[in-house]
């Protein structure tokens, strides 16, 4: 029987009041206190497009906005048109961050962009590829690698598209990983205190784990990445046919709508007009062991880790490789020509020249920017005589 939790009729009442005001919550960011890197009145808020709505603008065509849609979830190298790719979830987080933030009065647009913009910079293959290239790269350099500072970094740097500050610090912010019971913004940040603690992400792997977002819209954004993968990964691991044992119910039920409902439901009744968002004890329990279960049954399954060894061996061949045609200068190298020559057109109007970036942070650069088949493909033509591969579970297995 389904288990689907309701509003209280106090909360329903306070929300019908509201929305029948139209009044905003005064927790809100309001968009006239955005910061942006660079004034630029190309930018500047009109009557049509606030700041925030030019930052999802922004996003959307970012070019390595296209890639989310090759770019693994959770279940790599799976020929299933039905199992969710990187693309989904970033709409599923914006669905969910903006349902729970419309019931709370916050600001929808900014909501959307950290939505949105959060995965940007994640690796080919999730999270196991994301360690990877985190271990190759700080062997190298001693420094680290985390998808979160990389979608900032493809926000801020790579592409130099002068997005908000309080998007990109939500972007920073959101790792879904690390869950919270209640998530208080930290309130007023500029670009000198975000880009110190950006460059102690990438030497400090510590610093990465005791990130708040600013806002409470980026605070809605982190809660509600769980919220979206928690149950739609078990939906997927029963598309990619892993066998699994009945989900136990914690009280937040163990379907992908039970959980999404639930726990929404839960944090608008204890985030209401609130400086916070939270989660009452029982349904943050609930999320935590529903996570844990997942990590039991999904994630450490060895269908869906078996790849790694091979992926690990592929990616630390193309560093080294990509690494050394750039430091030789080896301009047909894809580094050169699929890399650089696209990051380099004029009408990406820089403040900084590219070429000086130091040369492991491009090679992480292009690796992190790939599609899994991308991936496999530039593989295949730098080492045509490999035994490494990447073998697809076909359709019809």
């Amino acid at each position: 029987m389904a288990n689907y939790k309701n509003l209280s009729q106090d909360i329903i009442n306070q929300l019908s009041l509201k929305q029948k005001a139209n009044l905003l919550s005064p927790y809100a960011f309001d968009q006239k206190n955005a910061i942006r890197r660079n004034d630029n009145p190309h930018d500047y808020s009109t009557l049509v497009r606030n700041a925030f709505i030019r930052d999802v603008d922004k996003i959307l065509n970012c070019p390595y906005y296209n890639r989310y849609s090759d770019k693994t979830q959770v279940f790599s190298l799976y020929k299933n048109d039905d199992i969710a790719r990187r693309g989904l979830h970033v709409q599923l987080v914006s669905r969910i961050a903006r349902t729970i933030g419309n019931a709370l009065g916050l600001n929808l647009d900014l909501i959307e962009a950290i939505a949105l913009g959060h995965d940007l910079g994640h690796t080919p293959f999730g999270h196991t590829g994301e360690y990877i290239l985190d271990d190759i790269y700080r062997e190298k350099t001693g420094r680290r690698f985390f998808h979160n500072i990389q979608s900032v970094r493809v926000l801020d740097k790579i592409f130099p598209l002068n997005v908000t500050i309080q998007t990109l610090d939500g972007v920073a912010c959101h790792n879904g990983e690390m869950e919270l019971e209640r998530y208080m913004p930290t309130g007023e940040i500029d670009f000198e205190h975000f880009d110190r603690y950006i460059e102690d992400c990438y030497q400090n792997g510590q610093t990465v784990k005791k990130l708040v977002p600013s806002t409470l819209e980026g605070c809605v954004v982190r809660v509600s990445d769980i919220i979206a993968y928690l149950g739609k990964d078990r939906y997927d691991a029963v598309n990619s046919k892993i066998s699994l044992a009945p989900f136990a119910d914690y009280g937040i039920g163990t379907t992908n709508a039970e959980i999404i409902h639930n726990l929404t439901v839960s944090i608008i009744e204890n985030s209401f007009d609130k400086p916070y968002i939270k989660l009452d004890k029982d349904s943050f329990n609930a999320l935590k062991n529903c996570k844990a279960d997942n990590y039991d049954a999904i994630y450490k399954n060895s269908s869906v880790e078996s790849f790694e060894d091979n992926v690990r061996q592929m990616m630390d061949k193309l560093y080294h490789k990509l690494l050394s045609d750039l430091s030789n200068g080896v301009t047909n190298s894809p580094i050169f020509t699929h890399h650089i020559e696209y990051l380099t057109k004029p009408y990406y109007k820089r403040t900084f020249d590219y070429m000086q970036t130091e040369k492991n942070q491009m090679v992480v650069d292009y690796i992190a920017s790939m599609t899994d088949d991308y991936f496999g493909e530039l593989f295949s033509l730098l080492f045509p005589n490999s035994s490494l591969s990447l073998k697809y579970k076909s359709y019809f297995e």
